[in-house]
């Protein structure tokens, strides 16, 4: 099983970087798995209590690589401990209700009179400020408001929920982590910290960039289903196989879409690719292709496609997605004692693609990192204000 190495911790850009999490749910984890993935020794701040998932501790996959520290917050001795921690630390990052931090005593205020170069990442749903801020919400919420959700699916039934992949991973996880590399390129430039203030409601509306733009050229209409890339075209969709799967379709360049027709055998008289962007055929031409790939099963139809510029993929589920040659054969996703998990991404050219670092059980490294801090871990322990696994 991979332990945690001085040459596993070198494998990543953010290599003698250390990060705090205080532990949250949703986009914090996340954002910290990425971290620790690129190299960073991510310690996550547990409170007392925190259970350990159920099974493998390979199932807690957005822990992975990070260490384990339980801290009683309510406890001055523990807020010490933090603080301590912060000294040595590049990043400290937290997903609570704007002022909560602040009345544990570990707001950006607090930690920048112990370290001033130290990077505070604030992970919410509605950000610091603004009518909403203090109030509770999910994924759904924030991006119905934005207009993503609005946008998604088919025009004559209530919108697609797109799991939580735009909001809290897309809109949050990912800028916040952006927004902390950043940060940290100018701590190291002016030697000052700063808020990253990574709202998922700001990051979700700030996907739709591309969206925005083809609005205000006129190519892009405020309605779902009715556009290029949410389906409103007929190639540019989801359709039905024989034994009731179905393949993505994607040729939105003309030469792409020529060879999607030679490769369905469509007669050019039914489907001429020159009229691709006739909104007029469009009903007759998605007719003509649910009926082609009605008549094989979406493996038969995968081979025809694989390996040509059609754009076609077939539309596998978690497990299947394991068994796709492509993925396979780069090792986007790996499976570890049981676990199916994605690998780490991106890749750097200077660092070799490593196996994910075993997620910790909470409490893990209590021990073991306060020592390092310099505190007096077993004072701690007996105290309360800490716990070791």
């Amino acid at each position: 099983m991979p332990e945690r190495t001085s040459d596993t911790a070198a494998r990543g850009p953010l290599a003698g970087r250390t990060v705090i999490e205080l532990a949250g749910i949703g986009p914090g984890p996340f954002a910290g798995m990425l971290l620790a993935d690129m190299g960073a020794d991510v310690i996550r701040v547990e409170r007392p209590g925190a259970s350990a998932p159920q099974g493998s501790a390979w199932t807690d996959v957005t822990n992975r690589g990070k260490r384990s520290v339980v801290l009683d917050l309510k406890k001055p001795a523990a807020v010490e401990a933090v603080l301590a921690l912060v000294e040595r630390a590049d990043v400290i990052f937290e997903g609570n209700r704007p002022g909560v931090v602040e009345r544990l005593g570990l707001g950006p205020e607090d930690v920048w009179k112990r370290n001033p170069k130290i990077v505070y990442g604030r992970m919410t749903g509605w950000g610091q400020d603004g009518p909403l801020a203090p109030t509770a919400g999910h994924d759904i919420g924030y991006i119905a408001i934005t207009g993503a959700l609005g946008s998604m699916g088919d025009p004559d039934v209530p919108p697609q929920i797109p799991l939580n992949l735009v909001g809290d991973f897309g809109g949050g996880s990912m800028y916040l982590v952006t927004g902390i590399l950043a940060a940290l390129l100018e701590a190291e430039r002016t030697g000052r910290g700063q808020v990253v203030d990574a709202a998922i409601v700001d990051g979700a509306a700030n996907l739709l960039a591309t969206v925005h733009a083809l609005m205000a050229q006129d190519r892009w209409v405020d309605r779902r289903g009715s556009n290029l890339l949410d389906g409103g075209t007929p190639y540019y969709s989801v359709y039905e196989t024989a034994d009731g799967r179905h393949m993505a379709v994607g040729p939105i360049e003309p030469k792409f879409y020529a060879e999607l027709l030679r490769l369905l055998q469509v007669d050019p008289a039914e489907a001429a690719p020159a009229d691709q962007n006739d909104r007029s055929t469009w009903p007759a031409l998605r007719s003509i292709l649910a009926g082609r790939f009605a008549t094989r099963t979406q493996a038969e139809w995968t081979a025809v496609f694989e390996g040509t510029d059609a754009c076609v993929a077939p539309v596998l589920g978690l497990r299947g997605a394991l068994q796709h040659p492509h993925i396979a054969a780069r090792g986007t996703l790996v499976e570890v004692e049981g676990v199916l998990q994605p690998g780490p991404a991106p890749r750097f050219s200077a660092h070799p693609v490593s196996t994910p670092v075993e997620p910790p059980t909470p409490g893990r490294d209590t021990r073991a990192v306060l020592s390092e801090a310099g505190l007096d871990a077993e004072a701690l322990l007996s105290a309360g204000a800490a716990v070791q696994a």
